[in-house]
């Protein structure tokens, strides 16, 4: 399956039905009287986050999606059907913005999240709407409200609990591999990876989700390479990985690549907690791995985790580390909810 975290689509409600303009007319019945039923609400535009899905590429063959109209109002007080809603099936993690791109309307994070977006048009009255004391024949019917329309954009973001990056060949999608059953394509060139990929690692009794993201390079911010696109599935990361090239003559000005690359990006990635590791310790002789763990020390201001995804050298030990950070990142983040839920009860 292609995938796809990006797409922008047209919805529009339905019509509401008109209200009809009708009368009596049976046998034996002296004095008939306004008869015309109501029209039917059009159908509204609903979105629902599933979760058996993990792209948008449904939204790629079909761009414009409109609501069924609510059908007229008829004789003998028959109010007209209402039009059939479309749900959109989105996969969870996908945020709803404005046509600008700038203003986020939605943000769909649990399965089975189900809002509406566009509310059908309210059916016309019929003349019987209208019938009073005063007035016993009226012939007024009013047509249907018109549904609503406009363009969206839908962006995935992917829901993981960790999020790789590092620069193209830097053994990421290699490390994914070693530590959970994720399949990716493993090649010795550069940009390999051209989507993210998702994985399930499991340490002793606990479990998390891996991601591993396309490689930045210099300038990504401006647009060179895959730029910086995929970065907004490590939004929602509590802890970065960063992977730095072992076999790199200058490992510190790799680390700084990636994070002036985040730094352009925003959206506080930088804030983020960030866990520095040296990959393909395997190649690299004893003397020349020392010095480049102490520069790298030096540059992060922070300890610096040695592994070989090739040979599984220290990756336990990392994913461990991932593991534990996570938790406190999770739990730092409930309390916080929590004390917010407080606040706002407290005020009301």
């Amino acid at each position: 399956m292609k995938f796809l975290d990006q797409c922008k689509i047209y919805i529009r409600s339905g019509d509401g039905g008109a209200g009809s303009s009708a009368f009596r007319r049976e046998k034996f019945i002296e004095f008939g009287g306004p008869s015309g039923g109501d029209g039917g609400r059009g159908g509204n535009i609903v979105i629902e986050a599933v979760d058996n899905l993990n792209t948008l590429i449904d939204y790629r063959y079909q761009q414009h999606f409109k609501a069924q109209k609510g059908r007229g109002g008829a004789g003998k007080n028959r109010t007209g059907a209402h039009g059939e809603d479309i749900v959109l099936k989105v996969p969870v993690g996908t945020q709803v913005l404005a046509d600008d791109q700038e203003e986020v309307l939605l943000d769909l994070t649990r399965a089975g999240e189900r809002h509406t977006l566009l509310r059908g048009g309210d059916g016309g009255f019929g003349n019987a709407h209208y019938k009073t004391s005063t007035n016993q024949a009226p012939r007024r019917a009013d047509l249907g409200w018109p549904g609503e329309e406009r363009w969206i954009w839908l962006r995935l973001k992917l829901i993981a609990d960790a999020g790789l990056v590092g620069l193209p060949n830097a053994g990421k999608s290699t490390l994914l591999a070693a530590v959970s059953h994720a399949k990716p394509k493993i090649a010795d060139y550069p940009f390999t990876t051209l989507k993210p990929q998702l994985g399930v690692v499991k340490v002793d009794d606990e479990e998390f989700v891996l991601a591993d993201l396309p490689g930045l390079i210099e300038g990504a911010s401006e647009g060179v390479g895959l730029g910086h696109r995929f970065l907004g599935h490590l939004e929602r990361c509590a802890v970065v990985l960063h992977l730095v090239d072992g076999t790199e003559e200058d490992v510190v000005a790799s680390y700084k690549t990636i994070r002036k690359e985040l730094k352009a990006y925003g959206n506080g990635l930088t804030g983020k907690p960030e866990i520095v590791g040296l990959n393909k310790i395997d190649a690299i002789p004893p003397e020349e791995l020392k010095a480049k763990v102490q520069k790298l020390k030096r540059a992060s201001k922070q300890p610096v985790l040695l592994l070989s995804g090739a040979t599984s050298m220290g990756v336990r030990a990392a994913m461990a580390t991932l593991l534990h950070t996570i938790t406190e990142r999770r739990a730092e983040q409930a309390e916080i909810a929590r004390q917010k839920a407080m606040a706002a009860e407290a005020f009301t």
